[in-house]
């Protein structure tokens, strides 16, 4: 299996923008899979300087609603005529968050591609085949992302706390063994991999992703000691991570420091090569 990096906060090289968002491109046994499409049409750019053909993607899957993960999407429709977007329907309500100013600002998805029969609205468990499979439901037991609270839902006139029932969680099943992707991972990504672990009685071998260990609208991260106790938790499940985008640096550092080996960074530019 190979994941390119599309698009992601940091660039691996001058030769690759980059830009606060989030596209994947995965290439298995049975698929050409685009997860996510950043904040703009800049992972169709980056796709080209890395030799992937969007034509030629067949699946898509869109993590959850807000512009960083599905700002292209406009793009990739026009680039791709046949790939259906696997989507949680909730992701195209309004969602905002708090700026420094005190204004909401709108980060949600561009609404007018709407109606499009690309689209397959998945429920709480979405099986697209022996292969991929998808989950939005997970037990929040430990405290999800401090930053989810600048983030809401609107519903009329009111704002309303982002309940993230709009994100789910893709699943690639390779030889018995099982590579797990969050966009976000607002639920919390100790929560996430648990559930996975509740689902199937093992926990995932590869986990990749981000976090939300860092606020883009307070510019703070979670707490050292927050991190470095979800760092040890992480360690328990023996799963291999990589992680980027709304991780954040600082905190990408101290996780590092605590797991070693069993973690490393993605930017735009980077491609991974994995063995399940």
């Amino acid at each position: 299996m190979i994941i390119k990096v599309l698009s992601e906060n940091t660039a691996a090289s001058d030769e690759f923008g980059c830009e606060h968002g989030l596209s994947l491109y995965v290439e298995t046994g049975k698929h050409r899979l685009l997860f996510d499409t950043g904040a703009s049409g800049l992972f169709a750019e980056n796709a080209a300087r890395l030799g992937v053909k969007l034509s030629v993607v067949d699946t898509a899957v869109l993590s959850h609603g807000h512009y960083d993960h599905g700002g292209g999407l406009k793009t990739f429709l026009d680039k791709n005529s046949r790939a259906k977007v696997y989507v949680r329907e909730q992701a195209f309500e309004p969602h905002y968050a708090d700026r420094p100013d005190g204004n909401k600002a709108y980060i949600g998805l561009d609404t007018t591609l709407l109606p499009n029969e690309r689209f397959v609205f998945c429920g709480q468990r979405q099986k697209i085949d022996e292969e991929l499979e998808l989950f939005s439901v997970v037990r929040e037991v430990t405290p999800a992302p401090s930053g989810n609270a600048e983030l809401y839902r609107k519903a009329g006139e009111a704002f309303l706390p982002d309940d993230f029932s709009h994100e789910h969680n893709l699943v690639i099943w390779q030889n018995g063994r099982a590579l797990l992707i969050a966009g976000c991972a607002h639920r919390g990504i100790l929560n996430i991999v648990r559930q996975f672990e509740s689902d199937h009685g093992r926990f995932p071998d590869i986990v990749v992703g981000g976090f939300h260990l860092h606020s883009r609208g307070s510019g703070k991260s979670e707490a050292p000691e927050s991190v470095d106790a979800l760092a040890r938790e992480l360690l328990q499940t023996g799963a291999r991570y990589y992680t980027c985008h709304c991780t954040g640096r600082e905190a990408y550092l101290r996780l590092k420091a605590v797991m070693g080996n069993q973690i490393g960074y993605l930017s735009a530019g980077s491609r991974l090569e994995i063995n399940l």
